[in-house]
């Protein structure tokens, strides 16, 4: 990353950090790494509400982490930006690092 960024650059990214900051969004996300989904399918992989599904979709899909294609009465969300798993993959690598020191220092 350059050293200094554009400040609408630097809030574009603040958005997409604020946007996986939420768990359910983080759900719906590893939930769509398989591949896109219906709005309905997703209520009933979450075990939650349709609107409170609804709500962090749109949330994803503005900030540009999803994309959204209708096909005849259903919805179906899908990954936009499949590097945001690399970025995942990394974080979760970390926090594996983490718990495993932790559980070796009470072990």
């Amino acid at each position: 990353m350059a050293k200094e960024l554009p400040t609408e650059t630097i809030e574009l990214i603040a958005q997409r950090f604020r946007a996986m900051g939420e768990p359910m969004r983080l759900r719906i996300l590893m939930a769509l790494r398989a591949g896109e989904l219906s709005v309905t399918e997703l209520v009933e992989q979450q075990e939650t509400s349709q609107a409170n599904i609804s709500k962090h979709l749109q949330v994803l899909t503005a900030c540009g982490l999803l994309t959204r294609r209708k096909q005849g009465l259903n919805v179906l969300y899908a990954i936009a930006d499949p590097g945001i798993f690399s970025m995942c993959d990394t974080v979760c690598g970390s926090i594996k690092k983490h718990l495993d020191a932790q559980a070796k220092a009470l072990g």
